[in-house]
């Protein structure tokens, strides 16, 4: 039997895969695209199971640029993602990102702040005694400030990704329930994709989109990708105490995150050294009572009482090289192209990567520059750097 043919096909339907395939269709809606997805109701894909933030506030000028995209995206993205009259509703709340600063960040912070400012972007900073004034449940002993982006805020994920899929869809896109399990490569060239339970299909051009799963895939080809699953958790908090108003997404100079969610939540998590590798996607609440609890009460003592109300882990596809977006075509390669190892930062970049990749793929002008992140880099072991937030 012959292979289906396609012009490109999408490994991975989440919100990066979804993204490419909406921009690949919007700029030519002839294209033979189709997005090879194992799970539709996308239980463990990173984009359902994030905390749902977007920020400006990076220290690498592309990454702010990009996030600056994806402002503009979200703002209209109800908008134009109609699709036979039905408007997705995203929830774009712009509650704002709020890092706080030791001493021992302060360097660091006030450099970053000075790139986003020089960008344009309404980056504040802010004394220890505003962010008492405006936040009176913060305890900012031991703080010397921090940097408050009022536009950063954060959205339903499931619902942006149900817009690009729909809209996608809507211009041709085909979506397959199925997982690549090979990435057919000959003479160093793609030819296209070998599926676990169908046929295969034949395209000169693939995506890998597989998150969390990405190097296992890669490894297919015969590409070695510094990319590995992290496990990280997100507990949801009803405390005793509650603030006036909404909290911004508040950022601990340990890592310590915690915002405001609807019906008076509060939701909070950490990245940690000890986070396990591997696809594991159980909670423990013995890591919050033991550990992030104390910290979250000595910053807000008015949370010291509280219910844990649920709990949930999801996955980071972490670049340990550098933990930045592994992004265009592997050149040793042709035709296979990567959006990879954002390290937690994917969802918030996949319109800008989506545009990117759809551009580099047609050949066609490129919108925003994002060939720093290249895939060369991996080869050369030449790591960006982002020194300031993370």
């Amino acid at each position: 039997m012959n292979a289906r043919f396609y012009d490109v096909i999408i490994a991975g339907g989440g919100i990066m895969g979804s993204a490419t395939a909406f921009y690949l269709m919007k700029a030519d809606d002839r294209l033979k695209v189709a997005v090879v997805e194992r799970d539709p109701t996308y239980s463990q894909a990173s984009t359902t199971l994030s905390a749902s933030n977007v920020r400006i506030q990076f220290s690498l000028k592309e990454n702010i640029q990009i996030s600056r995209y994806a402002f503009e995206v979200l703002e209209k993205f109800e908008d134009e993602m109609i699709v036979e009259g039905e408007k997705p509703r995203i929830y774009f709340r712009r509650e704002g990102n709020l890092f706080l600063v030791d001493e021992a960040g302060r360097r660091a912070a006030e450099e970053a702040l000075a790139l986003q400012q020089s960008l344009g972007c309404p980056v504040e900073w802010w004394s220890p005694a505003k962010i008492k004034q405006r936040y009176p449940l913060y305890a900012t002993g031991g703080l010397v400030g921090g940097t408050f982006g009022p536009r950063d805020g954060h959205f339903d994920a499931y619902a942006v990704l149900m817009g690009y899929k729909a809209k996608a869809r809507s211009l041709g896109a085909v979506y397959i329930k199925d997982e690549v399990g090979e990435i057919v490569a000959h003479s160093k060239r793609v030819s296209g994709v070998r599926l676990s339970a169908r046929e295969n299909l034949s395209a000169p051009c693939v995506v890998n989109c597989a998150g969390a799963w990405a190097a296992q895939l890669a490894a297919t080809a015969g590409v070695k990708l510094p990319v590995v699953p992290v496990k990280r958790q997100v507990f949801v908090l009803h405390t005793a105490v509650k603030p006036e108003g909404p909290l911004p997404l508040t950022v601990l100079p340990s890592g310590l995150y915690f915002r405001s969610e609807t019906g008076g939540l509060i939701l909070l998590g950490k990245s940690m050294a000890d986070d396990p590798v591997g696809y594991n996607f159980t909670w423990d609440d013995k890591r919050f009572m033991e550990i992030l609890w104390p910290e979250l009460a000595a910053f807000v003592p008015a949370f010291d009482r509280l219910k844990l109300v649920r709990g949930w882990a999801g996955l980071y596809a972490v670049n340990t090289l550098d933990g930045n977006a592994i992004l265009g075509e592997w050149p040793e390669v042709k035709g296979l192209y990567l959006a990879n190892g954002f390290s937690g930062h994917g969802l918030q970049q996949a319109p800008a990567v989506g545009r990117f990749l759809a551009e580099l793929i047609l050949e066609r002008p490129l919108s925003l520059d994002l060939s720093i992140f290249r895939p060369e880099r991996i080869l050369e072991n030449r790591p960006l750097s982002e020194g300031g937030l993370v």
